[in-house]
């Protein structure tokens, strides 16, 4: 229902879609209606959903929360527990909310779903759920990004007359964004520039202005486009469950520089150069990637090798097979 695409939002959509098509007879998707779509959607969810899922035996809500009161009829995806490992990186009333639901949520629920080892271990740490009943679905990567996308409609929409590096991202300081400010300088004195795409949220604490050019929110189906002529992508964050960005660019042939941090050494494996999420680390890290060609491609090489593993379908069947075993 928003029409801004993140991370959370991209699970949502791809389970919605692909889960009725894979089992008909299964599935069903309730959506809230418009006006219940965003900050009143916690109420839609906590008192309409239950009475719209009342014939159900199992409610699968991909987004981080699920009612309270359907207990162990949840099946629920939490994406991670930033909320509560970094609390300055979101306004007060939500984090206070994570704080209050999740563990609930998560002792309570048939089956707690989550999107990296990385995840899992924080969650058994941090909710104190068990953790035999918490299963990882990795993330997937879209069919429409890869190498052989056209570059021209994100740089004649965004004038991109230089070569780039990318970075893309919600403004949220654990995002960790204004630590590239020397990697910007840097880039500038070579004739590159950073891009930095994506949007705030109220809900979401921005920290300092990241350095660079700021794109805003990119249209969904520009992404592609934005990725294929970039240089390279960096991700600097100091959490992330997966690390969804690294992955759209390792299919789009880009290399990826990221922070040796939560769940993204685990989505990148061997595919992205990882460094320290500190200023000079990361601007020396984009530095040599620019500079070395056997490196990038190297870089590129791995990262259109890695990237097939990952894909919505195979996270869809996951599901589904998961969600069979609950049902018998």
């Amino acid at each position: 229902m928003r029409p801004e695409v993140g991370g959370v939002e991209r699970v949502a959509r791809e389970l919605a879609a692909r889960l009725p098509r894979l089992r008909p007879e299964r599935y069903r998707v309730l959506r809230p209606p418009v006006a219940l779509a965003f900050r009143a959607g916690h109420l839609w969810e906590q008192l309409a959903l239950p009475l719209a899922a009342r014939s159900a035996r199992l409610v699968l809500s991909p987004a981080n929360l699920a009612p309270l009161a359907l207990g162990d009829r949840n099946v629920v995806v939490i994406h991670d527990v930033a909320a509560l490992r970094h609390p300055d990186a979101y306004g007060g009333f939500y984090a206070a909310y994570q704080r209050r639901l999740l563990p609930t949520l998560a002792q309570r629920a048939a089956l707690v779903l989550t999107v990296s080892e990385f995840s899992k271990r924080e969650l058994v740490e941090l909710l104190g759920v068990a953790p035999e009943r918490v299963e990882v679905v990795p993330n997937g990567v879209g069919e429409r990004f890869g190498p052989a996308a056209d570059p021209a409609p994100a740089r004649n929409r965004y004038a991109l007359g230089r070569p780039y590096v990318l970075a893309v991202g919600t403004a949220s300081a654990r995002k960790n964004l204004a630590a590239l400010g020397e990697a910007a300088e840097r880039l500038a004195r070579v004739g590159a520039e950073l891009v930095v795409a994506g949007s705030g949220r109220g809900y979401l604490r921005g920290g300092e202005s990241p350095p660079g050019r700021p794109l805003g929110y990119v249209d969904d189906e520009l992404l592609p486009s934005l990725y294929a002529g970039a240089s390279a992508l960096v991700v600097p964050s100091l959490h992330e469950g997966f690390g969804l960005p690294a992955l759209e660019a390792m299919a789009s042939g880009v290399p990826v520089v990221a922070a040796d941090r939560g769940g993204l050494p685990e989505a990148c494996g061997e595919a992205a150069l990882l460094v320290e999420p500190d200023p000079a680390a990361l601007a020396w890290a984009l530095e040599r990637v620019l500079d070395d060609e056997e490196l990038r491609a190297r870089l590129r090489r791995s990262g259109l090798e890695r990237a097939p593993a990952f894909s919505w379908q195979r996270s869809a069947e996951r599901t589904d097979a998961l969600v069979s075993g609950l049902l018998g």
